[in-house]
């Protein structure tokens, strides 16, 4: 297998493939590795540390020549795609709400695409969860930019001038980024609430020290990607209602409630804003997919009754040297459960649960029921 790597675009810092789990790679089978010449700078990876793991280090046209797989974190551009390969295999975030048109033109060029946005959140494919990962260090990430923009600190701190009072954080969502937002808030010294629609998720929230918000809500749940399921229009003004105490209260909101596939539902409104205290900082992780925060924008601070919101845009490419890491620890341990060990090919995917669950285009069509029907709606 002939497999390649490319560079991403200049706004991405994170880098796909690491030396270290290229060797990964080249040791499983009969395969050759190529990467795009300056893969790692932003590293500080020279193209020698890679050429000393065994790579080749080419230019992007004779890459794309050569290679049967490529793949980079961001999706491909139109210009890309028409140079890749018929019968090539892409891999790498397709962002499915957003790139509809990106995917479709992969498909009409002939080339199996995976997106890494579909990986099961299974036991198994843990390691090969891009989504979590990053979505794990976005929620330490968001904390670390409040504490940044809030005009106290975290912990309470008793002095001869007095005792500060420690700062009250309330997380709105508690999935990956938001467990991971409570657990550095809590070492942080914060005094920390969280809320989620799903029920199922207090005992963690617990178990990191947090209080969990109750709020009845009716039925609700989570979907098999163990993504909350979106609220009615009834539960979500429900929800806004009990919830603006809570903010009232709080010196930090982090944001991070997104339903997959779909616009992320507006949580905090404008209303719930004028409501808190001055100087309060509001983090939405959810920014990209619309936001949880009425007056959000994507990579900007905005000030609202003098309330800080931050947009944050790529969390996890603002620790782009542990996320490389653990990005290209994902990426290697997928192409090491696609590939025979024994030919270096592809092994044969039919009933292969991750390659059904994150093949989203084959044979020039999209085949993707779930996408499909997310489409639809």
């Amino acid at each position: 297998m002939r497999i390649g790597v490319l560079k991403e675009p200049k706004e991405e810092p994170r880098v796909a493939l690491l030396p270290e789990h290229s060797k990964k790679i080249l040791h499983s089978g009969h395969n050759e590795l190529y990467i795009e010449k300056g893969l790692g700078e932003s590293l500080f990876l020279s193209d020698e540390a890679y050429k000393d793991a065994g790579v080749s280090v080419v230019d992007r046209v004779t890459l794309l020549k050569k290679a049967h797989l490529i793949f980079r974190i961001t999706p491909p551009e139109k210009s890309l795609i028409s140079n890749l390969l018929p019968q090539s295999i892409w891999i790498s975030y397709l962002d499915p709400r957003e790139e509809k048109e990106t995917i479709e033109t992969l498909a009409k060029q002939g080339v199996m695409a995976l997106g890494l946005d579909f990986v099961p959140r299974t036991t198994f494919a843990q390691k090969m969860d891009a989504l979590s990962s990053q979505a794990s260090l976005a929620g330490y990430e968001a904390v670390i930019i409040a504490a940044e923009r809030l005009r106290k600190v975290f912990p309470m701190m008793m002095t001869p001038a007095g005792t500060i009072q420690p700062a009250r954080v309330f997380v709105i969502g508690a999935g990956v980024a938001g467990l991971q937002a409570i657990a550095t808030a809590k070492r942080l010294g914060a005094r920390v609430e969280a809320f989620d629609t799903r029920p199922i998720v207090e005992e963690e929230v617990r178990s990191l020290g947090a209080r969990f918000v109750k709020i009845d809500l009716g039925e609700t749940g989570q979907t098999k990607e163990g993504y909350a399921k979106a609220l009615t229009d009834e539960q979500l003004e429900k929800q806004r209602q009990l919830m603006a105490k809570h903010c009232a209260l709080s010196d930090v909101i982090i944001t991070a409630a997104q339903v997959f596939g779909r616009k992320a539902p507006i949580i905090v409104t404008r209303e719930i804003i004028q409501s808190m205290k001055k100087g309060s900082v509001i983090v939405d992780l959810a920014v990209e997919s619309g936001g949880n925060v009425e007056g959000s924008q994507s990579g900007k601070d905005v000030y609202i009754n003098d309330v800080c919101i931050v947009g944050l845009q790529n969390g996890a490419g603002k620790v782009f040297q542990d996320a490389s890491l653990m990005l290209s620890g994902n990426f290697s341990a997928l192409l090491l459960h696609f590939i025979d060990p024994e030919s270096g090919e592809l092994k044969e995917l039919s009933e292969d649960e991750i390659f059904h669950a994150i093949c989203l285009t084959r044979d020039g069509v999209v085949i993707h029921e779930p996408l499909k029907m997310m489409w639809s709606k």
